[in-house]
């Protein structure tokens, strides 16, 4: 502890003795200064014992020596040490009674102790007490490395706190909590997502104090501390430390310890990164080339149990860049996409949904203890992930959230060109910064395609797979489809495409130009005819006219496209190109 006013005058080469002030000696004393100044206070920063012989202050006089006292108390100054036998043979009574009624303690310093004796007393107390914090610093640092190294971060997080009397909590990328110490304190640590998720965006190494981050029934509150944890400009965790009161000298070296082993722990090297990416790029190419046992083998500890269950296989693309403008992974070999060993690209989550998504399936995994393995390759992400794990659950969520957001986003849009049409100027820009891009190429958007489940020697399959849902995703402007709802659905959404709308507007072109004369209904009639399975009296029922006009009005369509209805793929053609016009009518 620091030098306080009690324990100088407890030193026994000292010989203080309080006059007043005898019930605030507990204080701590930051300096001792000298200053015979009739007004020292411009000179002092609060924590001082100030040592005077009263050489320029009347100190018999009780309203100099009140308005002296009074001021020194603001200024933080903690106890006042006053010389006798020097001006004064004792000190005087009106010094007495103002230090006893500002609360200030008075320490007499006898003749024969020299102001420069107390100063060397605090100033060795101070470095004394230093010392013993670089110290218990040190052997912090040594125990927290013990328990790092033997318990890993669960027991780091238990010797922190208890250094730092306290409590501690360790935080993923996404915000969650991971881990505390003691176990009480998981609720606390709860409260402070917010204050993490905040954290996060600000560049590496960042730190916040949060006031009011404890709170029980209680009524206790905490000061709570919050730092990243990462050597990149997006920190891979985070730590809370929780305290009643300011950490001391001591405690702010476990602290910083803890910091840098944590920080080891959660950010592994850029090699270890780059070599666990060459496996996982080595295993998906087996899995694909139909070579699973090979798979297996090179997969070894790190993605070995993703081979032993079912699994989907995740493909992710940002929809910025142009569809298939950015090859699969492993193109060019002539055959099915497979993925290639280089064009490794770090995810980067500052406004890359790609990277995002990174983040939010292996924080999941992480979290729930399976293995995921992750291929990005430029704007494309290959992911296998247990089928049913959390990393599962985590990309449907994320998809999710992206697409309640893309709603909002254009929800705000047509607003504000709702409002821009009534002359509301400057508002449809400010959509513009929404933060989110939509389907017109805006800069956040993704689609994902999610295979069904799947085992080892069915991987090309799954593969095929996601990227038929992907498609389907991009075609109907989602952010997730996954193979089953392929099945489940109809195939006409999967028409909205620029081709396939232009040979239909093409075909039936022929038709609405007739009809446009006035001469018939060649259109709805065909539409009736066909929904009808070419049944005659049903048709013209449900056109409201006879079989015979519904005859007469087939035979100009066959003369009017060239084309038999007796054909069974005309039919189709037709009957799909009703439908995808009809679409976007609608």
């Amino acid at each position: 502890m620091p030098p306080t006013l009690a324990s100088l005058v407890h030193h026994s080469a000292l010989k203080l003795t309080v006059r007043a002030g005898g019930d605030r000696l507990d204080v701590p004393v930051r300096w001792a200064h000298v200053s015979e100044l009739a007004d020292p206070v411009p000179y002092m920063e609060g924590g001082e014992l100030l040592l005077i012989t009263a050489l320029q202050l009347d100190a018999e006089d009780a309203e100099v020596m009140r308005r002296y006292v009074k001021r020194l108390v603001g200024a933080g100054v903690v106890g006042l040490g006053f010389a006798v036998g020097v001006n004064y043979a004792d000190i005087p009574k009106a010094v007495v009674e103002a230090a006893e009624h500002e609360g200030l303690p008075l320490l007499e310093v006898p003749r024969r102790t020299p102001f420069l004796a107390i100063s060397k007393a605090v100033s060795a107390a101070i470095a004394a007490d230093q010392y013993r914090a670089v110290t218990a610093g040190f052997a912090a640092q040594r125990e927290l490395t013990r328990q790092a190294l033997s318990d890993g971060p669960e027991g780091l997080l238990a010797s922190l706190a208890s250094q730092v009397d306290g409590w501690a909590a360790l935080y993923d990328a996404s915000g969650a909590v991971v881990a505390t110490a003691p176990e009480w304190a998981g609720r606390r640590a709860a409260r402070l997502t917010a204050d993490v998720e905040r954290l996060r965006e600000r560049p590496a190494p960042a730190s916040a104090v949060v006031g009011t981050g404890g709170g029980d029934d209680d009524g206790e509150r905490d000061r709570v501390e919050l730092h990243s944890l990462g050597t990149g400009r997006r920190p891979r965790a985070a730590l809370a430390v929780g305290t009643a009161a300011t950490l001391g000298t001591a405690e702010r070296y476990a602290l910083h310890s803890a910091i840098a082993l944590l920080t080891l722990t959660t950010e592994r090297s850029r090699s270890l990164q780059a070599a666990e990416q060459r496996i996982g790029v080595a295993v998906l190419r087996m899995l694909l080339a139909g070579e699973p046992d090979h798979a297996r083998a090179v997969a070894g500890d790190l993605y070995g149990e993703l081979l032993d269950a079912p699994y989907r296989i995740v493909v992710a693309e940002s929809a910025s860049s142009p569809a298939g403008a950015t090859a699969p992974v492993g193109a060019g070999t002539g055959e099915m996409s497979r993925p290639t060993a280089g064009s490794l690209v770090a995810a980067d989550t500052n406004g890359d949904p790609l990277g995002g998504l990174t983040e939010c399936l292996e924080s999941a995994a992480a979290r729930a203890g399976e293995a995921v393995l992750v291929v990005p390759e430029g704007e494309r992400l290959v992911v296998l992930a247990v089928d049913g794990g959390a990393a599962v659950r985590a990309c449907e969520e994320f998809a999710a959230a992206l697409e309640e957001t893309r709603a909002e986003v254009r929800e705000r849009r047509a607003a504000d060109t709702s409002a821009s049409a009534f002359g509301s100027s400057g508002s449809s820009g400010a959509s513009g910064s929404s933060g989110f891009r939509g389907s017109s190429g805006d800069e956040d958007e993704l689609v994902v395609g999610m295979s069904g489940p799947a085992g080892p020697i069915a991987a090309a399959a799954a593969y095929k797979q996601a990227e038929q849902a992907l498609s389907v995703a991009r075609r109907r402007g989602r952010v997730l489809v996954g193979h089953e709802q392929l099945a489940a659905g109809s195939v006409v959404p999967l028409l909205a495409d620029d081709a396939v709308r232009a040979f239909a507007d093409g075909l039936l072109r022929p038709l609405y130009a007739h009809d446009a004369t006035g001469r018939g209904d060649l259109v709805a009639s065909l539409r009736a005819w066909l929904s009808r399975h070419g049944q005659w009296d049903a048709a013209a029922a449900d056109l409201g006219v006879h079989r015979h006009t519904l005859r007469y009005r087939m035979r100009r369509v066959e003369e009017i496209l060239g084309r038999s209805l007796d054909d069974p793929d005309v039919r189709m053609e037709l009957w799909l190109a009703l439908k995808t016009t009809a679409a976007v009518g609608e």
